[in-house]
């Protein structure tokens, strides 16, 4: 494989922002992670650390679009995981590729792992019809008790090297049909992985 051609399709440079909230954040001054492929020691790219200022920033706006997301009817959210299910299916291969050069596993269980998050979106879009709820009898008269599930709001979701996309995206395609929004702490040793896998995201929820 081209590694320089696999990074240039996922959008991927040698210097990359690592702070997403709504928008990509890059302090010049910003400490940086090196990617390290394990296949060679070769130096995939740079990778910006998020700040403690950074780190409120997206709390809050995370926060913030909580309370609009959780609003979107549960079959709407479900539309959008569809089509980020469809972008992770555009770039399989080439983000099946990063896994392999970033974390080491073989090629085709680099694939097989991104595979995961599209067989989870497509499992979570059948579930955004399904979020329901029991109806009980009452003992009261012209009353009626039944179930009404909530979102939780913003959940964190931490990776580990060994599954830097599938896990994401076990926990991701769920939370957002259930209206909630996520901040995720990838393992510093597989950022790239993580900046493209937002990146394809961020583009779907932008469009």
């Amino acid at each position: 494989m081209d590694t320089k051609q696999v990074l240039s399709r996922l959008g991927l440079g040698e210097r990359n922002a690592g702070v997403f909230c709504g928008e990509w954040v890059d302090r010049p001054d910003a400490d940086t992670l090196a990617s390290v492929s394990p296949i060679d020691g070769t130096v995939l790219g740079h990778v910006t650390l998020a700040t403690d200022e950074d780190v409120e920033r997206t709390l809050a706006v995370s926060q913030e679009a909580f309370r609009e997301w959780r609003m979107v009817p549960a079959p709407k959210r479900g539309l959008l995981v569809r089509d980020i299910g469809e972008a992770f299916r555009e770039h399989l291969a080439d983000l099946g590729a990063l896994v392999t050069l970033e974390m080491g596993k073989i090629l085709p269980e680099g694939i097989g792992e991104v595979q995961e998050v599209i067989d989870m979106a497509d499992f979570a879009v059948g579930l955004s019809r399904q979020l329901y709820g029991k109806t009980m009898q009452s003992e009261r008269p012209h009353h009626r008790m039944y179930e009404h599930w909530q979102p939780l709001g913003t959940v964190g979701i931490i990776t580990a090297f060994n599954f830097p996309i599938a896990v994401w995206g076990w926990n991701a395609c769920l939370a957002a049909i259930c209206g909630d929004t996520m901040i995720w702490k990838p393992s510093s040793k597989t950022p790239l992985t993580a900046v493209a896998t937002t990146k394809i995201a961020d583009r779907v929820l932008t469009d």
